[in-house]
């Protein structure tokens, strides 16, 4: 006679309690996100809160325009909360959060933007407006304040025979106070701001790629600058990043957590630092290096395996970078919607 199987409990009943004690956009999405997509968010949202109470650590990657989005209305707090332990970046990413701290008040909305024409571009051109999908970035108030500002670090590092990172050149211009009276965004929303004060591990890959680094390039086309390599570089970073890997799990080691990756798009902001676990196994030697203990994306690219940001997270346990009993996710849609509700479960909103 065969048993019947033991119902189990409904998901949504699951996903209830859990957000009993949460805030109504926490509840909000324990009601409603039950298939496709929606359970996926939910079911990422779970596990980096597991992750996190496990004692574990967590790195974001942050890919594409977040921080012209305004990530950092969420990102800041779940940094100054310690949900967030290291970020990478983009350089976009990096000195746009900056831009927008100082220069918010003068950047404008493009509703219609996918109907400008060419001639619509170029008045906006004419204008030093820089559109990011439907946002202006205007050069004056936000790139050139900022080039000025760093500059000023650059060459005093440069004379001094000085080398640092990009990002200890950002936490310096923020922490002189010489920006602090052009702030037009509340402090709190601004994810460097946070990063700062938590002296937040921060690797930026491809740092050339950004405007400030068109910019420093210029000046050592020009000489202003005399030493390449007063920015350190990516291989500089990914040395740094071994070594933070490394000591960093083995504090973890002797309990139960792991270092986990939470990857907001693509490309080398999340291609660069997860290459940093099959590096230290397979051009090291350091095999009892755990593997990265979470793993999720949040992507809009179609699926491929012939792209990294279209990958599913399968394809890098080929690599070594991930293992067969990873947690993994996947949400496949706008981060820029994705991520803040993601967050907002982790805080409790």
């Amino acid at each position: 006679m065969k048993t019947k199987a033991k119902a189990q409990p409904k998901p949504e009943l699951v996903n209830a309690k859990l957000a009993r004690k949460k805030g109504p956009v926490s509840r909000f999405i324990a009601h409603n996100y039950r298939h496709f997509n929606s359970a996926a968010l939910l079911d990422t949202a779970k596990g980096y809160e597991t992750h996190l109470q496990a004692g574990g650590k967590m790195l974001v990657t942050l890919a594409g325009a977040m921080s012209t989005a305004e990530l950092g209305i969420t990102l800041a707090e779940m940094i100054r909360q310690d949900k967030v332990h290291a970020i990478v970046c983009t350089g976009a990413n990096l000195e746009e959060d900056i831009f927008n701290l100082v220069a918010h008040d003068y950047y404008e909305r493009v509703p219609h933007y996918r109907h400008l024409t060419a001639d619509d571009e170029q008045a906006l051109l004419d204008r030093h407006m820089n559109r990011v999908t439907d946002t202006c970035i205007p050069e004056g108030e936000a790139m050139r304040r900022i080039e000025a500002a760093v500059a000023e670090e650059w060459v005093a590092a440069d004379r001094a025979g000085q080398s640092f990172f990009p990002h200890e050149f950002m936490f310096k211009i923020l922490r002189s106070g010489k920006l602090k009276k052009s702030y037009q965004i509340d402090p709190k929303n601004s994810w460097m701001l946070a990063a700062c004060e938590k002296n937040l591990p921060i690797i930026v890959p491809g740092w050339e790629d950004s405007t400030l680094g068109n910019m420093y390039a210029g000046r050592v086309i020009t000489g202003e600058i005399t030493r390449v390599h007063t920015v350190r570089t990516g291989i500089e970073y990914m040395a740094w990043f071994a070594g933070w890997y490394t000591k960093t799990a083995k504090r973890l080691r002797t309990g139960e957590g792991s270092i986990g990756f939470f990857q907001i798009g693509g490309g080398i902001a999340g291609d660069f630092p997860i290459c940093v676990v099959p590096m230290l196994h397979q051009d090291l030697g350091r095999r009892s290096v755990p593997l990265w203990g979470y793993f999720a994306q949040i992507s809009d690219s179609t699926t491929s395996y012939g792209s990294y940001s279209g990958a599913v997270p399968n394809e890098k346990i080929t690599w070594g970078k991930l293992g067969a009993k990873t947690p993994q996710f996947i949400v496949e849609s706008d981060a820029t919607i994705v991520a803040p509700l993601i967050f907002s479960w982790v805080l409790g909103h």
